[in-house]
């Protein structure tokens, strides 16, 4: 699809009030078509007034502009994440993976009310958001057809880049934050900043370098550590430190805790994109990387091994899902209809202490299904396990290690 195609229709345009959209906005303006800006409010906390983003895109030219409060809806997402322990290649909790996937369905269901058949995106050709966009659209409506400005040649030969973007908007007077000097991109939401691009391009350059916006790294945290307690019913935080929380309560509490000790501060990761790009990122996830550690030590209690290695197989499989975009499609529901008994199961306070970065348990109690028994784990006393009970069990395990040596399958002296 091209600009050629829209010109003289109403589109809607997923609008962040960043540079992009700005651009994007005006640019599509200028060449006839109509725009209606839709703005997620996803707890974006680098937005001292969301409000603010629908001020910017009417002056950017948009006929309409619409926010659509899409905290809970995130919230919620964020609970399945932590559960699952999702995160990508290891570090990156799938902030904004996870909150494209909710934008998308919101912009999708505001543009069913108004009629819209087509939904517009700023997301570059080299990253993933534009196969978010892409692939969720396709999913949840096929009749909406998803146009690209950094897939049509018409933009391309305005704009090569955000030096291009940033003159042009300049130009015409345009309400952007962007600026040539600024070192890096940041997106923000409910569940973390994300930070990428400019001298974050450059691995010479440090993942303090950014300018945290959710918290302080370690090394500026307290001297003195802080308790942090959640209270977990069937997966879902139901209190913390004592006091009532909903899903989005939580979040909030912890990213306050986490990132006024520096937990989840600086992540740094060269990770792979799904359009086969390496990209280096820094992120900042407080309340994710605290609360995912409360998860995690409950999950230790109610695993055995063999749900345990089921559970990690699972954990990077939908990570990747969410990742890549298809956190909606029948993969992704068959793996959270998977992973359900085991949330089902986490039910019980964690105590931890949050300093300069860590979270070090403290207690544990009224963990229904723990399966742990100190009386069975204790090199003190005997109890209902019998150490003569494993001479038979090592007899056993004993004939196949043999049998390896003696089929010459095991070198030794």
């Amino acid at each position: 699809m091209t600009v050629k195609d829209l010109r003289g229709k109403r589109i809607v345009l997923a609008a962040s009030g960043g540079l992009d959209s700005c651009t994007v906005a005006r640019w599509l303006t200028d060449q006839g078509v109509e725009v209606v800006s839709v703005t997620a409010d996803i707890g974006q906390p680098d937005e001292e007034d969301v409000e603010d983003i629908r001020k910017r895109m009417l002056a950017c030219g948009a006929a309409e502009a619409v926010l659509v409060d899409l905290k809970e809806a995130l919230a919620e997402a964020a609970l399945t994440v932590l559960a699952a322990g999702a995160r990508y290649e290891g570090g990156y909790w799938n902030t904004t993976g996870i909150a494209r996937h909710v934008t998308t369905r919101g912009m999708l269901e505001e543009m069913g009310r108004r009629g819209i058949g087509v939904l517009a995106h700023g997301a570059t050709g080299r990253g993933n958001d534009q196969v978010r966009f892409q692939l969720v659209a396709n999913m949840l409506d096929p009749t909406v057809r998803v146009y690209a400005p950094w897939r049509d040649d018409a933009f391309l030969e305005y704009f090569g880049g955000r030096r291009e973007m940033i003159a042009f908007c300049e130009a015409r007077g345009l309400p952007i934050t962007a600026s040539q000097e600024k070192p890096y991109s940041t997106d923000a939401n409910l569940l973390g900043l994300t930070h990428e691009a400019g001298k974050l391009e450059y691995l010479d350059v440090a993942a303090d370098f950014i300018e945290s916006g959710m918290g302080v790294f370690p090394r500026d945290a307290p001297d003195q550590p802080e308790t942090f307690t959640v209270e977990l019913e069937g997966g879902r935080p139901v209190q913390i430190n004592g006091e009532e929380v909903d899903a989005t309560g939580a979040l909030l509490k912890a990213n306050e805790i986490g990132g006024c000790h520096g937990v989840g501060i600086g992540i740094h990761t060269v990770e792979n994109r799904f359009v086969g790009i390496k990209s280096r990122g820094v992120y900042e996830s407080p309340g994710m990387s605290l609360l995912g550690a409360c998860y995690e030590f409950l999950l230790q209690q109610v695993l055995d091994r063999r749900a345990r290695r089921f559970y990690d197989s699972l954990s990077a499989a939908l990570s990747e899902q969410i990742y890549q975009g298809y956190y909606y499609d029948l993969a992704s529901e068959m793996m959270r209809g998977a992973l359900a008994p085991a949330h089902a199961l986490l039910t019980g306070s964690v105590k931890v202490s949050v300093y300069k970065g860590t979270v070090t348990y403290q207690a544990s109690k009224g963990v229904a299904h723990s399966l742990y028994s100190p009386e069975l784990s204790s090199m003190e006393a005997v109890g209902d396990y019998d150490h003569r009970d494993s001479e038979g069990f090592l007899n056993v395990l004993g004939v196949g290690a043999k049998a390896q040596r003696v089929a010459g399958q095991i070198e030794f002296g």
